[in-house]
């Protein structure tokens, strides 16, 4: 893998290193890898991903790269590209734009086991994606797909390597709850040259001074996004009111650039062209919904404002911050705000005072609970009538390994004993359905 290495544009932190080692030990040994890469916003998860994935490749394996959007994807497939087909891997992208011509031709050239990495959306789940030997399965901000979505992806090969990716940062002890059937590996650590995004909490007071700041900004040459607050989960509203706003920065607030909108009711293409314009600086203002939330990566923007921010949980606050910080230039989140409350006071300074996703993600569950910190549906977790996953962590992890050796010694629980939780199981997960 040294020779990848020391063709990165960059040297790695002592924490990607470490994180290396632990995948590297697994990729050896001769059970397959099931681990979860988390790291903070920015702190080099794709670095990693590639290195594994070049490693997988020199062992005569196929690898697939599952990202939840075609930005992300397309972002990826650059990544790869540049650093690996010098060493004659061929990476490819499959995602829905790929013409029909194209797409049968890769599909061919796949089964053949001409295509050593291929890179894409949900696309890749599709029963004609077939790999002639796939070793390694990747999938990048796991929380957004489903157990059967990634299941689906590792069937077709023959118990590859699994790696999940995820840039929200869970407290250690609780993705040890969440994902007990994964190993997990920490990059705890950003690279040198992140700038730390000063943030900086205000209420409607301060508006005009917020909108000469970022036509200063501009003014400069830099981009910014503008988040709408969020709508419950409402994607017509969500739309409606983007739209709204958007035409307000437009004929009242900074007339004089370009400004454009993002949301979620909008077709793919029309988004990803969105995008490309702001990423080429033809946009100097995106308004958007949180769809630009996950690893989008514009190096010229350097101005996140959140309108109604105490809408937003922390963590989430904290992924919309990293959209920015990503260039040379120093870069800054501004949180608009409604309300008084002592909650909402102490939520902004949460997010004032660091840049740590981790101490971020510990606090949110402190202040919001379980439910409303992961999103219950989202996550498939219960609403804990008495117990509280924060205040309750020891209790649960006694719990988990007990469920551990059960699982062991009874997998089907068909002893007299376990008859009793059997049947609690299988009321629990009756009508379970896959998100």
């Amino acid at each position: 893998m040294m020779d990848v290495i020391q063709a990165l544009p960059f040297k790695l932190t002592k924490a990607q290193t470490r994180v290396l080692e632990e995948i590297d030990k697994d990729m050896e040994s001769s059970k397959p890898m099931n681990r979860l890469l988390q790291g903070d916003v920015g702190s080099g998860k794709t670095a990693v991903a590639l290195i594994v994935a070049y490693k997988a490749v020199k062992c005569g394996y196929q690898v697939a790269v599952m990202a939840p959007t075609a930005i992300l994807a397309s972002q990826h497939i650059e990544s790869f590209k540049e650093i690996l087909e010098p060493f004659g891997i061929k990476c490819e992208l499959l995602i829905s734009a790929v013409s029909k011509k194209k797409k049968e031709e890769l599909l061919m050239q796949l089964k053949l086991g001409k295509i050593d990495i291929l890179i894409g959306t949900h696309a890749i789940l599709e029963e004609n994606v077939i790999f002639n030997n796939l070793g390694l399965v990747v999938t990048d901000e796991q929380h957004r797909f489903g157990v059967r979505q990634r299941s689906t992806l590792n069937s077709k090969g023959e118990n590859p390597d699994i790696l999940v990716m995820t840039a929200t940062p869970i407290p250690r002890t609780l993705a040890l709850i969440l994902y007990g059937d994964l190993d997990i590996s920490i990059i705890d650590e950003l690279p040198p040259n992140r700038k730390k995004i000063d943030t900086f909490a205000v209420n409607k007071g301060l508006e005009d001074r917020v909108n000469n700041f970022i036509k200063e900004q501009i003014k400069q040459g830099r981009q910014a996004y503008v988040v709408c607050p969020l709508v419950e989960e409402n994607e017509e509203i969500q739309a409606k009111s983007v739209v709204k706003l958007a035409e307000k920065y437009k004929n009242e607030i900074i007339k004089e650039y370009v400004v454009e909108y993002l949301h979620g009711k909008m077709k793919p293409k029309e988004k990803d062209e969105i995008m490309e314009r702001f990423k080429k600086g033809e946009i100097q203002i995106l308004i958007s919904t949180t769809v630009i939330e996950v690893g989008v990566n514009v190096p010229n923007a350097s101005i996140m404002v959140v309108e109604n921010a105490e809408r937003f949980g922390l963590a989430q606050l904290h992924q919309l911050r990293g959209r920015v910080g990503r260039g040379q230039y120093q870069s800054y989140c501004i949180l608009k705000y409604e309300g008084k409350s002592d909650i909402i006071r102490q939520r902004m300074q949460v997010m004032c005072s660091t840049n740590d996703g981790f101490i971020i993600s510990e606090k949110d569950l402190e202040l919001r609970g379980s439910g409303e910190f992961f999103g219950t549906k989202q996550h498939g977790l219960p609403e804990f009538k008495i117990a509280n996953l924060f205040e309750d962590m020891e209790m649960l992890k006694c719990i988990q390994s007990v469920a551990i050796k059960i699982m062991e010694e009874d997998p089907n629980l068909v002893k007299p004993e376990n008859a009793k939780l059997k049947k609690i199981v299988e009321n629990k997960f009756a009508n379970r359905i896959e998100i």
